[in-house]
């Protein structure tokens, strides 16, 4: 069983770990000032984005997500754009991530959203398997142009 719950400033080295490795699983690095610039926004009010966290039994934190509102054009009220979310290795198949997207969408049902997306990597395929059982596809395709 795990309880999902806003992630607090003490959570720091924990959600760290897990940060990192989401970044390795996603083949990325993303530098230390730009990790803390995001973990300190989670705690600003002015700020729309939000960190949550799976705590397992023994309180450990195994699982993470974020969650940022912005505006659409296409949309009278905010949009809920889940941007990250990454299991501990030994939860995957437990129905942690579910729990957490559940959590992004209570969060954002709350807040007055009227969408909660997110997107993942083509051969992410276990998470897409999930992904395919609780939400649909967009039809869109993500392009990024570097700056």
């Amino acid at each position: 069983m795990v309880e999902i719950k806003p992630l607090e400033a003490k959570d720091f080295d924990n959600w760290l770990a897990l940060w990192k490795a989401y970044q390795v699983f996603y083949k990325t690095d993303i530098p230390l000032e730009t990790t803390k610039l995001t973990w300190q926004r989670f705690f600003e009010p002015s700020e729309r984005m939000h960190a949550l966290g799976a705590f397992n039994e023994k309180n450990e934190l195994v699982g993470i997500v974020h969650a940022i509102f912005h505006r659409s054009c296409w949309l009278p009220d905010y949009s809920c754009y889940l941007q990250d979310l990454y299991v501990d290795a030994s939860q995957r198949g437990s129905g942690t991530g579910e729990k957490l997207i559940e959590a992004v969408a209570e969060l954002a049902r709350e807040q007055n959203a009227g969408k909660l997306y997110w997107m993942t990597q083509e051969d992410n395929l276990v998470a897409r398997g999930l992904y395919d059982k609780i939400a649909h596809k967009s039809g869109f395709i993500q392009y990024a142009k570097p700056l």
